[in-house]
């Protein structure tokens, strides 16, 4: 299973590089108020798609922290309800006091 994920990556590799290779002209992309920048195709696209996936991890993120918020309340709701089932089942045992 080792040589084939590392065969399709080599693929992958080797047709992105020559992607690369054929799309090295100059292209230029205009902006507002004359402002022009000229670079290779093939970098253009490699600053948008790494752009978007920035874009896209940061989106993710917000999502993520707030999923992790709910997780830890959740888990503290689950720790009080055990205390609470734990006190009702043995009510000769003293009660627990926390700080």
């Amino acid at each position: 299973m080792r040589y084939v994920t590392w065969t399709v990556r080599l693929a992958v590799f080797f047709f992105l590089l020559a992607f690369a290779v054929k799309n090295t002209d100059p292209v230029t992309l205009r902006f507002y108020f004359a402002l022009a920048w000229q670079a290779p195709l093939i970098v253009l696209l490699l600053a948008f798609f790494a752009g978007g996936a920035v874009m896209g991890l940061a989106a993710a993120l917000a999502t993520l922290f707030a999923q992790r918020r709910e997780l830890s309340q959740l888990k503290r709701m689950l720790e009080e309800e055990r205390a609470g089932a734990k006190a009702a089942a043995d009510p000769g045992a003293p009660p627990r006091v926390e700080a």
